[in-house]
């Protein structure tokens, strides 16, 4: 029992040490230009454009705001646009799968580290952070950067199995075999562009005959999701 412990602890910190991996991945690809598009202002200098909804045109030297209220367009330098910090939100579908799932001890059995086979539709709501600064490179010149961060929430459904034998089911069947499950729940996630991590909450549902001996049977767990970004 230690020993296979010790093994799911070793194999829960790999992963999470992936999810490292991947979430360091958004701040080296963070984007040299916005897209053109409509955001809001979080922080700025000028006190007039705070809150505001604009559309803004990146061009790598400087901006181009269109206020949409008063069809006003301004330009702004380089020196203008320093620490702005736009937001925008959008709705978010992705696909994800669950490397493993955290199974909270029940009726006498031990909490539970299931590694098998999950994929699921993610639908929620996801909210950017783009944030403008300069790095100086000589007194007399500077790298402009673009930091972006992208957070999330949602909810989720998908497909998996389970492993079905005499220890899971009450009462105990004589057979051992990966059951098909249908899993639901709600997530929140950190948008890495090309790939998302997240956090789950959800329970599964077995789709044989079985499903009400197995003791998972609508039972909440917890879990990482791996994803790709669709949109």
């Amino acid at each position: 029992m230690v020993l296979v412990t010790v093994r799911l602890c070793f194999r829960a910190l790999f992963l999470f040490g992936c999810a490292g991996l991947l979430v360091s991945c958004r701040v080296n690809s963070s984007p040299a230009t916005l897209d053109p598009s409509f955001y809001r202002v979080l922080h700025a200098p000028q006190p007039e454009l705070a809150k505001q909804k604009l559309y803004v045109i990146d061009s790598g030297d400087s901006l181009q705001v269109i206020l949409p209220a008063t069809y006003e367009r301004r330009n702004f330098a380089k020196a203008d646009y320093q620490n702005w910090v736009l937001y925008r939100t959008e709705v978010d579908v992705d696909v994800f799968t669950l490397p493993f799932k955290i199974r909270p001890s029940i009726v006498g059995f031990p909490s539970q580290l299931n590694s098998n086979f999950n994929a699921a539709i993610y639908l929620g709501r996801r909210i950017d952070f783009h944030r403008y600064s300069w790095q100086p490179v000589t007194p007399s010149f500077n790298v402009r950067n673009l930091n972006s961060r992208g957070f999330g929430y949602g909810i989720f459904a998908g497909l998996g199995s389970a492993t079905l034998n005499e220890f899971v089911t009450q009462p105990a069947i004589p057979i051992q075999y990966e059951g098909v499950i249908l899993d639901a729940g709600v997530a929140a996630i950190y948008d890495a562009r090309i790939f998302n991590v997240g956090i789950a909450l959800g329970i599964d549902y077995l789709t044989d005959t079985n499903r009400n001996a197995w003791i998972y049977q609508r039972r909440p767990w917890f879990g990482v999701l791996f994803g790709l970004n669709l949109n």
